[in-house]
């Protein structure tokens, strides 16, 4: 008899335990979709880890003056996010980052946000399904987009004086055709790993923390060509073939980094300085048309070899181009309208990019592959180095036969921080 009476409370629990976690959920937001609880209280980093042995060669460390996920190495992987932010109160939002450094903290090392397992009538503080896992290069990058300083004239957190001038919405360029759904955002997470489960794992997470908080307005997972397909390491080709990055700052280099990608002090934005600006462009390729046209046309329009990627009129990938160069009826070696020289222009325009491929399926509009490119570039000005270049590209480009851009963000990537820290502390100080 008191068996009979537990399994009926039992049963009983249950059906209440998922009518209130609907009911306490809500219906509308894209946010419930990733799971409906995890608060700072989640946050314990135990559960889901590997030994230091098996971590060592693929764990990169959340903290340190930059973010990660900015000059770190590309990985196999990302899982993009961009969300709209739904607290009232500045301290929400500031407890909501300190809670999302303890977790990205954690995730990064290959653990969860909490343990896989609890009391059987709450839901698990982590999801799980990274449990057994690597952390595979996971890292996690924060941005901030100009709607969280300000939105339909409203200084919603006290931030409009801490507002950078360049932080605001990129200006329509020629032949966009933006869609609301792929663009803006008042914060982004970008989430790089060569699993991909990882980094789903980790965005998931993310959103959950976020519940009450932020909701996600558009995300996008993308890919490249994985390190155990490419041994020889070569720059990344995009769906068209093409080699993707070649012109990227050196890396190695801080005195071009500082020039290039990092925010520096005197800038006038010094809460940002570490930090980087982010640009986000969700380009469709007309996969279909260009599969249709020669070889000759194709690297007439990036203005490169496809096979080795070296510019038209040399022979290896990183040759010099020479944009002086004419053929045997006097018209320039490297087309005036390619790609790769309106993108070079007078060589001064330089930004660092991190694209990933992406395919979505079917355009349900055409009927034709939704695949494409999902352009991120870091840069520490952007309207001296993206913007200059998009609209000389936007005008002229001969890519824009086979291209549309239809997604546009950008945002302000923070500094990084250190232990006992949080992520966005320069920010709300």
């Amino acid at each position: 008899m008191e068996k009979n009476s537990q399994n009926n409370t039992d049963s009983s629990l249950r059906r209440i335990s998922r009518r209130n976690v609907l009911k306490a959920a809500g219906i509308g937001g894209a946010g419930m979709l990733l799971g409906a609880s995890g608060i700072g209280s989640f946050l314990t980093s135990t559960g889901n880890s590997m030994t230091k042995d098996e971590t060592d060669n693929n764990f990169i460390p959340f903290y340190g003056k930059h973010q990660s996920g900015i000059i770190t190495d590309m990985q196999d992987h990302i899982y993009f996010v961009s969300l709209e932010v739904t607290a009232e109160s500045r301290q929400d939002l500031i407890k909501l980052f300190k809670d999302w450094t303890n977790a990205a903290a954690a995730l990064t090392e290959g653990k969860g946000v909490g343990e896989a397992s609890g009391k059987s009538y709450l839901p698990p503080k982590d999801t799980g399904e990274a449990a057994g896992l690597s952390p595979s290069n996971l890292t996690i990058t924060f941005g901030v987009g100009p709607g969280l300083f300000v939105k339909d004239g409203r200084d919603r957190f006290g931030l409009q004086r801490k507002r950078p001038k360049e932080l605001k919405d990129l200006p329509l360029f020629p032949l966009d055709s933006l869609d609301e759904k792929w663009t803006g955002g008042d914060i982004c997470i970008q989430a790089c790993a060569d699993d991909l489960q990882v980094a789903f794992h980790a965005v998931r997470n993310l959103v959950r923390i976020a519940r009450g908080k932020a909701v996600i307005h558009w995300a996008q997972t993308g890919f490249q060509r994985t390190k155990q397909a490419d041994l020889k390491k070569e720059t990344p080709r995009n769906l068209f073939g093409f080699k993707d990055g070649t012109v990227n700052p050196d890396l190695h280099n801080q005195k071009e980094l500082n020039e290039q990608v990092w925010v520096q002090p005197e800038d006038g934005t010094s809460w940002l300085a570490g930090g980087s600006y982010m640009v986000v462009r969700r380009i469709q390729m007309y996969i279909e048309v260009w599969d249709r046209s020669s070889l000759r046309d194709q690297e007439a329009t990036f203005g490169r070899l496809r096979e080795s990627g070296a510019p038209l009129g040399q022979k290896h990938e990183f040759d010099k181009a020479d944009y002086q160069k004419k053929d045997e009826n006097s018209e320039p070696v490297i087309p005036m309208n390619s790609h790769m020289r309106l993108a070079h222009g007078k060589g001064q325009n330089q930004i660092l990019r991190r694209s990933y491929s992406y395919t979505d399926g079917m355009d349900p509009d055409t009927g034709s592959l939704d695949a494409g490119l999902l352009f991120i570039c870091f840069q520490r000005n952007p309207d001296k180095q993206f913007i200059p270049m998009q609209e000389r590209l936007a005008k002229q480009d001969k890519l824009n036969e086979y291209t549309v851009h239809k997604g546009s963000a950008l945002f302000a990537c923070l500094p990084g921080t250190h232990k006992g820290g949080y992520i966005g502390e320069t920010l709300f100080s």
